[in-house]
């Protein structure tokens, strides 16, 4: 059974991540969901001929109250079943743009040079969905390489209202270029039925996303998700079809490389006859430590390792 969703002022919250959140929708463990999201305030909409807002986006402008942070997500979904101490498995089967427009921009005091780009600019990116191609207004093209830049489930309900400014335990603006169709996101859950929001489409991003934004469209997403019971995580991982991925946020970009880094040696000790002091060797000489974004207050590194060469050691 497959059930979509599309954004409307009902089924979206703007900003936010919220254990108290009511779900839009309720699915066993095991189905498949479409999700369409939006992104874009009214000051982002575009002018330029070709490019067309969708009417959904517009509603939601018009009737919905952005909350702390900038992203319209879709959701949140409950899992039956799912209660903390669980994790939700999530297969991302397919990811495709919505729009054939999206934006990108900078603005004073934020990025990975502030000081360099002391000003704010906006440009907009025209988005051939039947090629897949992203059309840079400087004249470059390439390849759309679209992905949720937020996708998670609700925090601890201590923390109350998260903006969906920052990833955290939760997941939310993990904005990991790797979390494309083929692969797997697996997030902690902290409130009974998990509560799974998606949105902050992004066409194209390198790691880093150094300027503050990707190209921000809305895309169309195909989850299954599934419920792993006692699962115990702190924090989310992920695998694609070469790599299992482990990853980190902190303010402090070399604090959150040591964490994602703990991670990789825990999971490489859970999964194989290795050693804590033997896997933290094999990190140095197959491990990737990439930056997944800078521009987030909570900076993001995520580490890949190759399943191939896990496997050689497997249990």
């Amino acid at each position: 059974m497959t059930k979509t969703i599309q954004p409307t002022p009902q089924t979206v919250h703007w900003g936010y991540f919220d254990s108290k959140q009511p779900a839009i929708a309720s699915i066993e463990p095991g189905e498949t969901i479409v999700v369409t999201s939006v992104s874009g305030t009214r000051d982002h909409l575009p002018t330029d001929p070709g490019m067309t807002p969708r009417p959904e986006l517009l509603a939601i402008i018009d009737a919905v109250k952005p909350d702390l942070g900038p992203h319209i997500l879709t959701g949140p979904v409950a899992v039956r079943g799912a209660e903390p101490g669980d994790a939700l498995r999530i297969e991302i089967q397919d990811v495709q743009l919505a729009d054939d427009w999206g934006y990108m921009l900078f603005r004073p005091g934020m990025g990975t040079l502030p000081d360099d780009f002391d000003y704010f600019r906006r440009v907009h990116i025209g988005l051939d969905r039947a090629n897949n191609i992203v059309k840079t207004p400087w004249g470059i093209t390439l390849n759309a390489k679209p992905f949720f830049g937020v996708m998670g489930v609700a925090p601890k309900p201590d923390v109350g209202r998260a903006s969906s400014t920052m990833p955290s335990h939760f997941g939310g603006n993990i904005d990991n270029k790797e979390l494309g169709a083929g692969s797997v996101l697996c997030l902690p859950v902290w409130t009974a039925g998990g509560l799974f929001s998606c949105g902050d489409g992004h066409a194209v991003q390198g790691d880093g996303e150094v300027c503050v934004t990707a190209v921000e469209t809305g895309l169309t997403g195909t989850f299954k998700i599934d419920l792993v019971k006692n699962a115990q995580l702190e924090a989310p991982y992920a695998e694609t079809k070469d790599h299992l991925i482990t990853m980190a946020f902190d303010p402090d970009l070399d604090e959150a490389a040591r964490i994602a880094l703990r991670r990789m040696i825990a999971m490489v000790v859970a999964r194989t006859t290795l050693s804590a002091e033997d896997a933290y060797m094999l990190c140095s000489l197959s491990a990737d430590v990439r930056v997944t974004q800078l521009v987030n207050l909570e900076k993001g590194i995520h580490v890949m390792l190759r399943h191939d060469v896990i496997a050689q050691a497997k249990r």
